[in-house]
C-alpha cells in the first residue's frame, strides 16, 4: 500500500456513513495521483515563498488526497459505484480534480499571504499602489461583514442549493427528492471521437509550443521579438474553436443544437451590436444642430425591457399584418419568408431584436468614449496626411479600446442570461427549437416542464460556459486594451 493510500483510507473511514458515503476501491488512484501533484505543488513553490519545502510538500499531499472529498462525499461516491456509466465516472472525477486544483490555488495563495505577513517576502501589491490596514485583517473583515452576509444569503446559498438540486429529481408536486447522482448532467451528454475537434486541439498545442520555444529563443539568444505579431492571435483563434469543437462532440444531439443556438445568437448580438453601435455613436458625435434631441432618441430603446422588445418585434415582422412584410413587398419584387416557420430567419429576427434592445447602452457608452479621445492628436495625424481610415484605425479604436472591452463583456452577459425573454415572446424558442438557447432551455425545464433538477444541471453548464470564455475573453483580449499613460 502506498504512502497516498495510507493517508486517504483513514480519512475515509472517519466519514459519517448516515448520508450513504461508500468507499470504492476504484477512488484510490484518483487520490493517488491528486495527491502526488500536491505533493510536487508543495516542493516546488514552498521553495519560491522561502517557506519551509519539507512543510509544503506535506500541506501539498493532504490538500491532494482530501481535495476530492469535497465532491465524492456529497455525491456519496455514486461515480464510483460498480455498473455506473463511464461518462458519469468520467465527469465525476473531472469534477473531482478540478476542485481539487482550485483547493490547492486557495492555500498557495494563503502561503504566499503567509510569508509576506512573516517578511519572507517582498509586498508587490504596495509597490504596485495597493494599501493595507495598520491594524491586520479584522478591521476589514468587519466592515465587510454585512457585504458578506448578503452574498451568504442571496448568492452563495442559493449557489449551493442549485449544486444539490442538480443531483436530484424535483418536481413541485412531488414531495420526494430522489438522489439521482449525476444524471441530470449525463442526460445532456454524448461524448464521441470528433476528427475536427483532434485535429485543432493537435493544432493548439502545436502553436501554443512555437510560442513557448519562439519566446524563450526571444529572451535568451535574439534581440528583439522572435514571435511574429499573428502567431499569438491565430493561436487564440485555433484554441476558440477547439474548445468549441470539443465542448459539441462531448453533448448529445439535442443539447448540441441547444450549445450552436446560443453561440449564433451570442456572436450575433454582440458583433452586430458594437459594429453598428460604434458607426451611429460616430454620425452622432458630428457637431449639428439639435445633436441633444437625436441622440437621446437613439438611447431610447436601452429603456425597453427585453420581453417587450419580443413582443415589438412580433408585430413588426408578422406575417399577415406586419410592417416589415409590407415594406419588402411594397419596395422589392419578393416576399418576405414566415419567420415563424423558417429557422434561418427566425434566428436572424431575435438577433436584430436583441441588437436594436442593447444599441442604445452601446452608442451611449461609444458617445462618452469618443468625448475624450484626443483633438490634438487627431489634427496632428491629419497634418501628417492620415484618411479617415488611418487615423479611425491606429487613433480611435486603440483609444476606444477599454470601452470596447468593457461592452464586449456586457452584451455577452445580456445575450447569455437576458435574450430569452425576447425569445419567450418573439418565437418561443421556435420553429423546430431553432432559437432555444441554453438559458431558454433550462427556464423551460423548470417552468414548463417542471424539472428543476434538470433545470439546476443545465444552470451549472450555462455557468461554466460563461466562467471559460470571460476567462478566454480577459487573456485574450484584455491584454490588447490600453488605458492610455
Amino acid at each position: 500500500m502506498s504512502m497516498t493510500s495510507l493517508l486517504v483510507v483513514p480519512v475515509l473511514a472517519q466519514l459519517p456513513e448516515d448520508g450513504g458515503f461508500a468507499v470504492h476501491a476504484s477512488m484510490l488512484p484518483m487520490h493517488a495521483t491528486t495527491a502526488a501533484v500536491g505533493l510536487l505543488v508543495g516542493l516546488v513553490v514552498w521553495p519560491r515563498l522561502r517557506l519551509d519545502r519539507r512543510a509544503g510538500g506535506v500541506i501539498g499531499a493532504v490538500v491532494g488526497s482530501v481535495g476530492p472529498l469535497l465532491v465524492t462525499v456529497p455525491l456519496r461516491g455514486c461515480t464510483f459505484e460498480p455498473g455506473r456509466d463511464p461518462v458519469e465516472l468520467w465527469l465525476g472525477i473531472g469534477i473531482a480534480v478540478a476542485t481539487t486544483a482550485a483547493l490547492l490555488a486557495a492555500v498557495v495563495w494563503l502561503a504566499r499571504m503567509a510569508a509576506v505577513q512573516q517578511g519572507r517576502l517582498r509586498d508587490t501589491s504596495l509597490e504596485q499602489g495597493g494599501g493595507a490596514f495598520r491594524t491586520g485583517p479584522a478591521v476589514p473583515l468587519l466592515l465587510l461583514a454585512p457585504t458578506l452576509a448578503v452574498l451568504v444569503v442571496f448568492l452563495y446559498w442559493p449557489a449551493v442549493e442549485t449544486v444539490r438540486l442538480s443531483t436530484r429529481i424535483v418536481r413541485l408536486s412531488a414531495p420526494n427528492q430522489p438522489f439521482v447522482c449525476l444524471g441530470n448532467f449525463t442526460r445532456l451528454m454524448e461524448p464521441s471521437a470528433d476528427p475536427v475537434a483532434i485535429v485543432l486541439s493537435v493544432a493548439w498545442v502545436v502553436a501554443t509550443a512555437v510560442v513557448v520555444v519562439r519566446r524563450r529563443r526571444t529572451t535568451v539568444h535574439v534581440m528583439g521579438d522572435a514571435v511574429p505579431w499573428w502567431l499569438p492571435r491565430v493561436r487564440g483563434l485555433i484554441g476558440g474553436a477547439a474548445l468549441i469543437t470539443l465542448t459539441i462532440a462531448v453533448l448529445g444531439d439535442a443539447y448540441q443544437r441547444v450549445f450552436t443556438t446560443t453561440l449564433i445568437l451570442s456572436a450575433g448580438t454582440v458583433l452586430i451590436g458594437l459594429a453598428l453601435g460604434l458607426g451611429i455613436a460616430w454620425l452622432a458625435f458630428q457637431p449639428l444642430r439639435g445633436q441633444g434631441l437625436y441622440r437621446t432618441f437613439l438611447i431610447w430603446p436601452y429603456a425597453i425591457s427585453p420581453p417587450i422588445a419580443g413582443v415589438l418585434f412580433y408585430v413588426i415582422f408578422d406575417p399577415i399584418a406586419g410592417i416589415a412584410g409590407h415594406l419588402v413587398e411594397a419596395l422589392t419584387p419578393f416576399e418576405l419568408p414566415n419567420y415563424r416557420t423558417d429557422p434561418t430567419l427566425a434566428r436572424s429576427v431575435v438577433i436584430l431584436a436583441s441588437v436594436w434592445k442593447t444599441l442604445g447602452f452601446n452608442i451611449l457608452f461609444y458617445l462618452a468614449g469618443l468625448q475624450t479621445v484626443p483633438n490634438d492628436i487627431i489634427e496632428a495625424s491629419r497634418i501628417d496626411g492620415a484618411n479617415g481610415w488611418q487615423r479611425m484605425r491606429f487613433i480611435i479604436l486603440p483609444a476606444l479600446s477599454p470601452i470596447t472591452f468593457f461592452l464586449v463583456v456586457t452584451n455577452l452577459t445580456y445575450a447569455f442570461f437576458e435574450i430569452f425573454g425576447t425569445i419567450d415572446y418573439l418565437t418561443a424558442g421556435g420553429p423546430v427549437g431553432a432559437t432555444t438557447d441554453m438559458m431558454f432551455s433550462l427556464v423551460r425545464a423548470g417552468r414548463v416542464n417542471g424539472s428543476f433538477g434538470e433545470g439546476a444541471a443545465q444552470s451549472l453548464i450555462l455557468l461554466a460556459m460563461v466562467l471559460v470564455v470571460t476567462a478566454w475573453q480577459f487573456r485574450s483580449t484584455g491584454r490588447r486594451v490600453s488605458y492610455g499613460a
